[in-house]
């Protein structure tokens, strides 16, 4: 009779943590999704990027900014196009073609550095 009560009480506090674990992988795969020029453009084009609905979930999510969230963060650049995102100027010239290969090309580039240069690093330590 006791395990009946157990589970019970147990129940209400599982789907919790599980309704805020689905909660937290959304959102991480959403926010790591904002690391890809294309997707960017795709949205701006729709004019998702400036729904009021949209800028308040921009404002929303910058708490994965914070070190204690950013950990589970696998594209930096994701963190660094969310903060631009808060910029009007950037949705607006995201939906142009020349400014996503220039986002694209500056992110491939820092990819392309950064490895040769942690290589180097570690090859004289």
């Amino acid at each position: 009779m006791s395990s009946l009560v157990d589970d019970a009480n147990t129940s209400p506090s599982q789907d919790a943590r599980e309704k805020n674990r689905e909660r937290f992988e959304l959102e991480l795969e959403f926010v790591q999704s904002l690391a890809n020029p294309y997707y960017l453009q795709s949205l701006a084009q729709q004019n998702i990027l400036d729904q009021p609905a949209f800028i308040n979930f921009v404002e929303y999510l910058q708490y994965w900014r914070e070190k204690d969230y950013a950990r589970f963060i696998h594209y930096p650049h994701a963190l660094h196009h969310l903060e631009l995102l808060r910029h009007a100027r950037f949705r607006t010239e995201i939906k142009k073609d020349e400014w996503r290969e220039y986002i694209n090309q500056k992110q491939f580039d820092h990819w392309r550095t950064w490895y040769h240069d942690r290589a180097t690093l570690y090859r004289h330590t």
